[in-house]
C-alpha cells in the first residue's frame, strides 16, 4: 500500500466494493484521475479499472485496489478518500491537504 499517496476510509472501501460488484466485466478496482475543469480549475474523476492500468500508481487497502493516473499523483499526495451520505446526495470526497480552495458546490478545486 502507498499510504503516503492516498488513504481510504472504510466507507470508501465498502462503496468501491459495491461499485465493482456492479461492473460489467472483470473489474480489478477503480481508477482515479484529475481533469482540468469546473469553476475552481480541477475535478476528480473515477472509472472502473480493468486491464488498462499499466503505469498507474496502485494503492491497495481494505480489500480494494485504487489505480491513480500518473498525471494525478501530484494532486493527490497525502489525501484521504472517503464516501459520504447526507440528505441530498451520496458521493466520494477527497480530503486533500494540497487544495488551496474549492468551488461553492464542492465539485472542483484549485492547487
Amino acid at each position: 500500500m502507498n499510504s503516503k499517496l492516498l488513504s481510504i476510509t472504510e466507507n470508501a472501501a465498502d462503496q468501491i466494493k459495491k461499485i465493482m460488484s456492479n461492473s460489467k466485466g472483470d473489474c480489478v478496482g477503480v481508477k482515479i484521475g484529475v481533469d482540468k475543469t469546473g469553476c475552481s480549475g480541477y475535478a476528480y474523476k473515477m472509472d472502473y479499472a480493468f486491464d488498462d492500468t499499466k503505469g498507474f500508481d496502485v494503492v491497495e487497502d481494505k480489500g480494494v485496489k485504487i489505480f491513480i493516473d500518473p498525471k494525478a499523483t501530484m494532486f493527490l499526495i497525502g489525501s484521504e478518500m472517503d464516501y459520504k451520505i447526507d440528505k441530498l446526495a451520496s458521493r466520494f470526497i477527497f480530503n486533500n491537504p494540497n487544495e488551496k480552495s474549492t468551488c461553492g458546490c464542492g465539485e472542483s478545486f484549485s492547487i
